[in-house]
């Protein structure tokens, strides 16, 4: 197993991270190396070579491995790889899976709505799936987002609709918890902040935070179509958000989840807390060069 124990003579297994370089794995690779935690991040550029594209990188990364933090390749056959990956992973003798998923999406009557989750759950080695709201850190840390704080104007096709932001450091602690410890063995945890905000709402406090005038232009989908391709961003991917967006004018998953509280035992952190602290470090005060986003922004909205 990965976790500690008394006994000296037992050392912790690697930690596998996919992803270790990204917005939630990078987090997650911090925590568990200030815990003493032998880590492998692994990225198509990061210290361990991983590619869902190149199968002969997989065992590599597995090598050794007693669990792993998982992250799909966002392809139209993540299920296949992942299903593939996550029964490589179990007879290498990896002991436990823990999937960074989603909330649900929709799908055609009987179709499986998150195969990816199947996959892991199928794999033969101990599962826990993280389901987490939008990411509030996107505001901060994808740059067509960002941008538009800094433009002093948010322009999304939300309408009025609410989401509960999850600020993804809570992502990261129950991401680390699940990973070191057997308390979380077959949980599903629905990760949310403590709040729903509407995109109003969320400008507003940006906005107090940084003693700037920010404002939000709620935009019918063509209207923000013609705005997002003229930034930069392409048009599946401006589809894609717009699909996105439709879900939250409608507050389709406009409910807390109560995985923070369960996994951790104490209360996510507040919308308002990441604001401030993102404030302070001065990133919402200048642009600089921001690079248009492209889709590989996906995992850090759901």
């Amino acid at each position: 197993m990965t976790t500690k124990t008394n006994d000296k003579r037992t050392k912790p297994r690697p930690i596998l991270v996919l992803g270790g370089t990204g917005k939630t794995g990078r987090r997650v690779v911090s925590r568990l190396k200030e815990r003493g935690y032998e880590v492998r991040a692994a990225s198509r550029q990061g210290p361990a070579r991983f590619d869902w594209n190149d199968e002969n990188t997989w065992e590599p990364v597995l090598d050794g491995a007693g669990a792993a933090c998982l992250v799909d390749s966002m392809r139209s056959d993540a299920a296949t790889s992942m299903s593939a990956f996550g029964k490589l992973a179990a007879s290498a003798g990896v002991e436990r899976l823990v999937l960074l998923s989603h909330r649900d999406w929709v799908a055609a009557e009987g179709e499986e709505k998150l195969p990816c989750e199947r996959a892991v759950r199928e794999s033969g080695a101990e599962w826990t799936l993280l389901k987490p709201a939008w990411f509030a850190q996107n505001f901060s840390e994808e740059a067509f987002f960002r941008g538009q704080v800094l433009d002093g104007e948010v322009v999304w096709s939300t309408g009025t609709g609410a989401e509960p932001f999850v600020d993804v450091e809570d992502v990261a602690d129950v991401a680390v918890a699940a990973l070191t410890e057997d308390s979380h063995a077959g949980q599903a945890y629905e990760l949310s902040g403590p709040r729903l905000l509407t995109l109003g709402a969320v400008t507003e406090e940006i906005a107090q935070a940084t003693g700037r005038n920010i404002t939000y232009r709620p935009a019918a989908p063509d209207e923000f179509s013609t705005y997002a391709t003229g930034k930069g961003l392409p048009e599946d991917f401006t589809a894609l958000l717009n699909t996105l967006f439709g879900w939250i004018a409608e507050s389709r998953f406009a409910t807390l989840g109560d995985g923070v509280q369960r996994a951790l035992g104490r209360e996510p952190r507040d919308f308002a807390a990441y604001v401030r602290a993102t404030a302070a470090t001065g990133i919402w005060a200048s642009a600089g060069r921001l690079r248009p986003t492209d889709g590989r922004v996906v995992r850090g909205l759901r």
